[in-house]
């Protein structure tokens, strides 16, 4: 451990020369006071004059939520020596490190450490400090405890401990030290070094949040980013276009390409360009550099008028549609299809219709990253998989007609509370500092509504009553659908650290399918695992030939490799049978000329 500074008040420890020196350059001067101070009076009379109005309805079930407490806790209180236990460990882990403390520099060992993952300890004071270490290692005992209650629970249901677990992870994410003043030593310093401007700014940017009435942090970064210049940027253009998406293809830079097209899908939650952010990291690019004729679909941002759109309508006038004009355009009877989490679902549920038709050799392989046609495993989505919870959530979007995009992503920051929301938290109300600009991060907040229609029935068709693995169970476009009668190669991608979709129910969703499947492992998480180019060498991904019986087998039998999977999925799709090279395609056909240049009026109308 580093050399712990003496420092027994509870305040940071002395600057050096040198660092003493810093605090004057930062000081505000008149003119920053006056700014500051301004900034604060603009946002006080904006959250006056325009307070916000919580909506009275509500997306979730609290019965719901107050019956699965009261069965975890009586659970628990039925067990009292599983509680004596936990507890008794608890205390002994805080004597220790209580003790610890008093201990020279030298001997001091802690009780209890941060994963290398956790930002929010990463300033050396957390280390170097006694008094912040103490209080580091306090909490993280406390929340060890935590958790280990709730998952000592016995529980008929597990979804009640799934909910409680993930109230429990809220409340541990709100209380760490870091989110406070006197608590969090990075934020102690700024405080001294700017004379309390930066709590002055951030109350500012505090109330300028509330008065936009989002109920979200916003993200302060540099506005870097704009559409269709630094990002969604590979040339090409829009092909065709109803109600639901259009259809973009882009422009070839080989001579010559697969035969067989790509045909992106994305989910609707977030719009298509996650796959085209600069140009250094999209995949959309890079594929064509590697001879692909690509086409991506790219879906309306719904409002009332789309209410009644249901998963019938998007996979007849979205997947299926694409999938005839691309016929139309190329003159090639299949295509290969990939998607990513709700879209790679949506694949296979448009692959079903079509085997079910006997047209299964429309589509010549689907290739289907983080997503999932079995939904027992949802870990900790599985607590919102509850039938109050689902008829709450139908009554609240019944008025709009959609559930909105701010309602979205304030689900999904909850899931990722620690990056998505406490950390801007510290940066912007109590550091008042901009965040580093990212265009993944710029592209997760640019979210798309959800009809009324597709949400209910995606909810209950699928999430709720996990019909679509079950062979005729999901009935869709006058088909009973059957995996099993997919008989065209699939290729499933599941991303280690995957929050959204767990890499396990990738692997085990592989079972289903009626044809040659082959998984594939890559590293990092649901969005930063899809975004990883060869130029990059970064996370490295796990292959095997075999499928074994759990997903666990399957990475004891697995190969790690360097780097990304890219160039081992675009060998894959160039070694299927029959799609040789063609010379390069132009963008278009007589039947379907370029509407206009990508991204396209779907992606740029009303972005932030």
């Amino acid at each position: 451990m580093a050399q712990a500074t003496k420092a027994k008040t509870g305040g940071p420890a002395a600057p050096s020369k040198a660092e003493a020196a810093k605090p004057e350059s930062m000081q505000p001067d008149a003119e920053q006071w006056t700014a500051t101070w301004g900034r604060l009076g603009t946002a006080l009379t904006r959250l006056l004059k325009n307070p916000p109005h919580p909506s009275a309805s509500k997306g979730y079930d609290t019965a719901a939520l107050l019956e699965a407490v009261v069965s975890v806790s009586s659970s628990l209180m039925r067990d009292p020596q599983k509680l004596v236990e936990i507890q008794m460990q608890f205390l002994g882990d805080v004597s220790r490190i209580w003790t610890s403390a008093f201990l020279p520099d030298e001997k001091r060992k802690p009780v209890i450490e941060p994963v290398r993952s956790d930002r929010r300890f990463k300033h050396p004071d957390w280390t170097n400090q006694v008094q912040f270490d103490v209080v580091k290692q306090i909490y993280l005992v406390t929340a060890q405890a935590m958790r280990t209650m709730v998952a000592a629970a016995v529980v008929e249901d597990p979804k009640k401990r799934e909910i409680v677990a993930f109230l429990v992870e809220q409340y541990l994410n709100a209380i760490v030290p870091s989110n406070f003043v006197a608590t969090n030593p990075e934020v102690l310093r700024r405080t001294v070094e700017t004379r309390g401007a930066n709590l002055v700014g951030g109350l500012a940017n505090l109330l300028e949040d509330v008065a936009e009435g989002k109920g979200i942090v916003k993200r302060r970064a540099p506005n870097t980013f704009v559409l269709g210049e630094n990002l969604a940027c590979t040339p090409g253009g829009v092909v065709f276009e109803n109600d639901l998406m259009q259809l973009i293809q882009y422009s070839a830079v080989t001579e010559s390409v697969s035969r067989r097209p790509l045909i992106y899908v994305p989910p609707l939650v977030n719009k298509y360009y996650m796959i085209d952010l600069q140009p250094k990291s999209s995949l959309i690019r890079w594929l064509t550099e590697q001879g692909h004729t690509v086409f991506c679909v790219s879906w309306v941002d719904p409002d009332e008028s789309h209410r009644n759109c249901a998963i019938d309508d998007y996979i007849e006038s979205g997947v299926l549609k694409a999938i005839d004009v691309v016929r139309d355009i190329t003159g090639e009877p299949d295509a290969d299809m990939f998607g990513f989490c709700m879209g790679g679902t949506l694949i296979a549920i448009a692959d079903a219709v079509l085997a079910a038709r006997g047209e299964g050799s429309r589509i010549g392989s689907s290739t289907l990253i983080g997503s999932l046609v079995d939904f027992s495993d949802m870990r900790a989505w599985s607590g919102f998989l509850h039938e109050g919870h689902v008829e709450a959530l139908d009554g609240h979007v019944s008025g709009a007609g959609y559930i909105s995009k701010t309602e979205l992503q304030r689900l999904f920051a909850l899931v990722r509370s620690n990056d998505l929301i406490w950390s801007s938290f510290v940066d912007h109300y109590l550091l008042d500092r901009e965040a580093p600009p990212s265009d993944l991060l710029f592209w997760f907040e640019d979210g798309s509504h959800i009809p009324e229609a597709f949400l209910t029935s995606y909810n209950r068709k699928l999430l709720l009553n996990n019909h679509l693995s079950d062979p005729g169970k999901v009935e869709l476009l006058g088909e009973k659908l059957d995996l099993g009668k997919i008989t065209s190669p699939v290729m499933a991608i599941g991303l280690r650290d995957d929050h959204v979709s767990a890499w396990e129910a990738v692997y085990f969703g592989t079972r289903f399918f009626g044809g040659p499947v082959q998984f594939i492992l890559g590293g990092s998480g649901h969005n930063a695992g899809v975004i990883n180019p060869p130029s990059a060498n970064k996370h490295g991904f796990w292959t095997s030939d075999k499928l074994a019986d759990t997903a666990d087998g399957w990475l004891a039998g697995a190969t790690r490799n360097e780097g990304s999977w890219w160039p081992y999925w675009s060998a894959w799709l160039k070694a299927k049978e029959g799609n040789g090279d063609v010379p390069a395609r132009p963008l278009g056909s007589k039947d379907f000329p370029v509407i206009e240049p990508a991204p396209g009026r779907f992606i740029l109308a009303g972005n932030k």
